[in-house]
């Protein structure tokens, strides 16, 4: 059983009845940095609401690369396995924690109880699907209209406002798996930003200047 008070980040959200079902049938569980919490092809039983860290979600091609499709952040859950709970099909995505992160375990027959029969409930989980359709189409967008150049400082910015910081602790590798492309091209336009003035190369961090 867990407390109301491990709860905080959503209790604007849900009403008391939901609040208390909750600490009655879900669990804790916590991840570390790059940890798998859900993996592509994976039974889905339980459905994450994220309580404390950041949350990477991620697609596959056929060759094992991966792609960004948007970052979780404490308040937030997972459309993408409320999809696949809904139908009763396998994870189509993997989630991995981008730093430590501490998550609340719904079992999936609460969800679509709680779907059914208390609005707050039913409201979040519609909202969380609009967020992250918002999210999903940004990502398109990105991938269609913005240059590589562009799409790396975007991605910095947006690692800027997740982190509550300018400086970043993220290696040329991490950024080039994130955006699907290579360490080389990474480093090579990671230098051109920093001829531009808008961020500063150091060992293993960069600092976002232009913000």
């Amino acid at each position: 059983m867990i407390s109301t008070e491990t709860l905080q980040p959503f209790h604007y959200l849900f009403d008391s009845e939901i609040i208390d079902n909750i600490t009655h049938v879900a669990f804790l569980k916590s991840f570390q940095k790059n940890d798998i919490i859900i993996d592509i092809g994976q039974d889905l039983n339980f459905i994450p609401l994220l309580i404390k860290g950041n949350i990477k979600v991620l697609r596959e091609d056929n060759n094992g690369d991966e792609l960004l499709l948007y970052v979780l952040e404490s308040g937030d859950t997972c459309a993408m396995s409320l999809t696949c709970c809904m139908a009763n099909s396998m994870s189509k995505i993997r989630a991995v924690a981008d730093i430590d992160a501490t998550v609340i375990m719904i079992p999936i027959e609460n969800m679509k109880l709680w779907f059914d029969t208390n609005e707050s409930w039913r409201n979040f989980i519609l909202q969380s699907y609009q967020i992250r359709f918002d999210e999903m189409l940004e990502t398109i967008d990105t991938l269609a209209f913005m240059k590589m150049d562009q799409r790396l400082f975007k991605h910095l910015t947006d690692l800027v406002k997740l982190s509550g910081s300018t400086v970043l602790t993220v290696t040329h590798q991490e950024i080039a798996e994130d955006l699907h492309t290579s360490r080389v091209v990474i480093s090579r336009l990671l230098k051109q930003l920093e001829n531009e003035a808008k961020i500063e190369l150091g060992r293993n961090k960069i600092t976002v200047v232009d913000f």
